[in-house]
């Protein structure tokens, strides 16, 4: 076998190989013996079919078979010859397979790129700054009365106005044609829920019980229903019924029906603790995230066709479910996977890079994730969790699972390392939002 070598791109290579006659009638021979012992032919005993027979009969698949075990055998010899280690499948080509003659086949394909670290010290990173909300506690408190108000009728001689509960008939005309699955009676409308085409509840807003109007409004130019798209509707309107949400009182009592609380101060402090424990973890997620991101504008990485393809591929999927899930029809994702191709484009060449220098970051620095790494975050879950440590270790017995675990483990060490080296300011969220703005629209 002649195997030469030959760089097409950065990360692109071909190999030529040459594989002698004496190779090739070697496999045919082979291809048609055991060919030969396993088949019955008529007019002959299992196994004991001339070779010129079987030849005359299995021709043509033998090429096949030949072929590929060819192309399997001395494209990992060429390989092993020169040290590659490719990161996609080849593409092959061949000439005619003749079973006198030389055969010659060309194999492409990508190579893992060299990972060469510019700047792993000093990245310049901002954490926010953790700055708890003072209106949080009773806006959430006041959600929750609102969730557990109940309706009353609206007694006094007064207009609709926002946070009212709207019973309504309402009927909406595109010009004089009537809107298809454009009308209902008896809707319940809570007025500010903006749960209507924008400027619909302002109009009904200011409206008495017993009154009709005529609310002329459009529909928004993003609109999900293309046809009906910026085009202006009018809606007849009257308003039959006006409710109110009577909220509960905020008391002890109150705060004991909900199922874990002695009191409003219990309550109060239970909201506190767990928003204080989301924004944390939401800091630390955004902090992860500028981490990396700085460790790839630092240090270049060619990223492989292949895996761009695959990687973006499974981003696009990902987005096709969850908007199926949300109702999004299949031809209106085509468009908005068209619209945002590039956006699909850049964030699985970033995924690629960022992993390729985290995993180099971990070799170098021998901080990969090992199995005692494994078992005490298999402990921690199962204390976290209340599941019986076997079976978590039962779940995790899953070679995928494994490895993901294993690569999110030595990402976070590779990310406490990086921080560990880098120059951190901390930031207010005003001033890390302005300048996150600042940098997207450069």
């Amino acid at each position: 076998m002649k195997a030469t070598l030959e760089k097409v791109s950065t990360l692109e290579r071909k190999l030529n190989i040459h594989v002698p006659a004496t190779e090739v009638q070697a496999a045919f021979h082979n291809a048609y013996q055991s060919i030969q012992k396993h088949v019955a032919i008529k007019g002959f005993r299992k196994g004991k079919a001339p070779l010129q027979t079987v030849k005359s009969i299995y021709g043509d698949r033998v090429k096949q078979d030949v072929v590929n075990d060819l192309v399997q055998k001395f494209y990992s010899s060429a390989l092993r010859e020169h040290a590659l280690d490719p990161i996609s499948f080849p593409t092959i080509e061949f000439d005619a397979l003749d079973e006198a003659a030389d055969f010659a086949f060309t194999a492409e394909f990508e190579v893992r790129p060299e990972v060469q670290l510019k700047q792993v010290e000093k990245l310049n990173i901002r954490r926010e700054k953790y700055e708890p909300k003072a209106s949080f506690v009773d806006d959430t408190i006041q959600d929750i009365l609102k969730s557990r108000a109940t309706p009353v009728p609206v007694l006094e001689d007064r207009p609709a106005q926002k946070g009212d509960i709207a019973i309504i008939d309402f009927k909406g005309f595109l010009t004089d044609k009537e809107l298809e699955n454009g009308a209902a009676e008896d809707h319940e409308l809570e007025l500010g829920s903006n749960m209507f085409i924008p400027g619909f509840e302002d109009g009904v807003i200011g409206m008495k019980a017993g009154a009709a109007s005529e609310i002329k409004i459009s529909f928004p130019a993003d609109y999900h229903v293309k046809e009906l798209a910026g085009q202006p509707v009018t809606f007849k309107v009257t308003l039959k019924k006006l409710m109110k949400k009577d909220l509960p009182e905020l008391n002890d009592e109150f705060a004991k029906s909900l199922g874990k609380y002695e009191s409003v101060a219990d309550l109060k402090k239970a909201i506190s603790d767990d928003h204080e424990k989301r924004e944390q973890k939401r800091i630390k997620d955004a902090l992860k995230d500028r981490v990396v991101r700085a460790l790839v504008e630092k240090n270049p990485v060619d990223v492989p066709k292949a895996l761009l393809t695959e990687q973006k591929k499974s981003l696009v999927k990902d987005m096709e479910t969850r908007m199926s899930q949300q109702g999004m029809p299949a031809e209106q994702f085509e468009e908005y996977k068209e619209k945002w191709d590039s956006d699909f484009n850049e964030t699985a060449s970033f995924m690629i890079r960022s992993s390729f220098l985290l995993d180099k970051i971990a070799s170098d620095n021998n901080l990969k994730a090992t199995d005692a790494d494994l078992d005490a975050k298999f402990v921690e879950y199962a204390a976290q969790t209340g599941i019986e440590l076997a079976r978590v270790k039962e779940f995790y017995g899953d070679e995928d699972r494994k490895s993901r675990l294993r690569y999110q483990l030595t990402e976070e060490r590779v990310i406490d390392w990086l921080l560990s080296k880098a120059d951190v300011k901390e930031v207010s969220r005003e001033e890390i939002e302005k300048l996150d703005a600042a940098e997207t629209k450069n």
